[in-house]
């Protein structure tokens, strides 16, 4: 008798072409968002260079490590588990929500009060801390989520952080500079999104970034002294650790608590929607190993002394039509990493100007938001608009607030009536972008519900919009007990409303619905009629 074996799928190869554009890509990505977190640290919070590049960045190339071989790792075994070449690893480094949120909202206030910038890095990392202690948490808690969450609520609400926190603020940058940017950015677009080689097939991001730098120092937006100044900086640091000053933040640990808990969700939320948005290009991974490897980076990372919680970042689709696998994530990670141990960052912040490199993030919110649109049923297309929009109201919030306390005021003492007065709804923005990522993820669920007819369903999250409200994890400005009342109970009103309308038509014939479709599988819904 003949007997017949299945051969073993071949083993992915450690690197493709498109891994150097995809490389390049993400490496300036995280490139920019460190050098924008160190300047926050010695600028805002006053901690010593010393201590920034030779404690705070070495740890975080640690947390950077851990994130980026882990995920090369879930690439590979994908890709073989599948038998496919095309998997590309998930993007991986510090949070950009939570760089701003840790340095003003938890170490300025500490550093204000006592004046001591080495205790606003201990609450930092405590707080840091925590997080990774609720995004391990999530990681039991996320799956369950992901499973009767529709796909608009999760890429809508995805969608609503890329357009407002990855896109708006890069944006005006490049507009501040727009004789560097706009070529940068003309030459990203028609490398990413039309396939065009270069001449001697140069990587699109290294071309980009190189003739960004040359208009910049050629029109002398750039200076040499400042290079100069820059290498005084350069020192190779090993990262040790830092348990004693995490545990003097941990003895204080009850006001960090208001900001930890709900952020520590908006980060396994933030995680969920971004392996969703990987499923829905084509790659399926495991949501409780994802956020793991994020919760453990942030503990890591806080034990050694950085105080930014590391997070699974938006741009998977982006790195997989540039032809990313799985050796970019491990080649950034390791050279961001390299540079991070090297004190380089204050160097490389002197040589190449912040116009050449922001284009990237702005390609990336481009192509995040219009995959939100892409990827789920057309009919969905509103609930993907209703998880934005808090997102939004978030951002502008944050910009309202930082224009007044750059005036040395705040919305509560000029009053919410007369900057009401002046055509800006600050209160209502403010309650509408509270816990933004959850909340979008509620609004955005609620009408895919209503769209399918599913009005038990709507019930069901309006009724959870509800609770979440009521303790302040959405809508709110501190979780507390009954912290917004009256949101909870036009929530609750609005369940009942989907209730009776469950009721009163479950034994009507209703016209079918396209099918969400399951985590993971590809969409091919066809347009619906209204």
């Amino acid at each position: 008798m003949t007997t017949t074996t299945t051969p073993a799928p071949a083993r992915p190869p450690w690197w493709v072409g498109g891994d150097t554009n995809a490389a390049f890509g993400l490496g300036f990505n995280v490139m920019v968002n460190v050098l924008v977190l160190s300047g926050l640290c010695i600028s805002v919070v006053h901690l010593p260079g010393h201590d920034v590049f030779g404690v705070l960045l070495p740890a975080l190339g640690v947390q950077l490590l851990i994130g980026n071989v882990y995920y090369t790792y879930l690439a590979r075994r994908l890709a073989l588990r599948e038998g496919r070449a095309d998997v590309t690893a998930l993007p991986y480094g510090p949070s950009v929500p939570h760089m701003f949120i840790v340095t003003f909202v938890i170490m300025l206030p500490t550093y204000l009060t006592t004046h001591d910038p080495l205790k606003a890095w201990a609450a930092g990392l405590a707080w840091c801390f925590i997080i990774g202690i609720i995004v391990i948490i999530g990681a039991f808690i996320g799956p369950w989520v992901r499973r009767f969450t529709p796909r608009a609520a999760m890429l809508g609400t995805l969608a609503g952080i890329s357009i407002a926190f990855i896109s708006m603020r890069p944006a005006a940058q490049m507009w501040e500079a727009a004789w560097i940017a706009l070529p940068v950015l003309a030459l990203l677009l028609v490398g990413f999104f039309t396939g065009v080689r270069l001449p001697g097939n140069i990587p699109v991001g290294l071309a980009a970034l190189l003739l960004g730098t040359a208009i910049g120092w050629i029109g002398g937006y750039m200076h040499p002294a400042d290079v100069t100044a820059a290498a005084h900086d350069i020192t190779v640091s090993v990262p040790t650790l830092n348990l004693t000053r995490l545990g003097d933040g941990l003895s204080e640990i009850s006001p960090l608590l208001a900001t930890a808990i709900p952020l520590g969700i908006y980060n396994f939320t933030e995680g969920m929607s971004n392996v969703e948005s990987a499923a829905a290009a084509g790659d399926s991974y495991n949501l409780r190993s994802v956020l793991l490897a994020d919760g453990t980076g942030a503990i890591v990372g806080s034990m050694l002394g950085s105080p930014f919680p590391p997070a699974v970042y938006i741009g998977h689709p982006g790195w997989k039509s540039a032809g990313g696998r799985a050796g970019y994530s491990l080649a950034s990670g390791v050279v961001i990493a390299a540079l991070c141990f090297g004190g380089l960052f204050s160097l490389l912040a002197a040589v190449l100007p912040t116009p050449a490199i922001v284009p990237i993030l702005l390609y990336i919110g481009l192509l995040i938001g219009a995959q939100a649109f892409q990827a789920v049923p057309p009919a969905h297309a509103v609930a993907v608009v209703a998880a934005i929009i808090p997102n939004i109201a978030q951002w502008a919030q944050g910009y309202m607030d930082n224009a007044l306390a750059a005036a040395g005021t705040t919305a509560q003492k000029v009053g919410y009536d007369t900057i009401a007065g002046a055509g800006t709804v600050y209160r209502g923005t403010m309650l509408l972008g509270g816990g933004a990522v959850l909340a979008g993820l509620v609004l955005g669920a609620i009408v895919a519900f209503v769209v399918d007819r599913s009005f038990l369903w709507a019930a069901g999250y309006a009724a959870f919009g509800a609770a979440l409200s009521f303790v302040g994890l959405i809508h709110g400005s501190e979780v507390t007990w009954n912290a917004g009342g009256q949101i909870a109970l036009g929530y609750l009103f609005a369940a009942i409303v989907f209730a009776a309308f469950a009721l009163s038509t479950r034994h009507k014939p209703e016209t079918p619905a396209e099918p969400e479709p399951e985590a993971g599988q590809p969409v091919t819904a066809k347009t619906q009629t209204a």
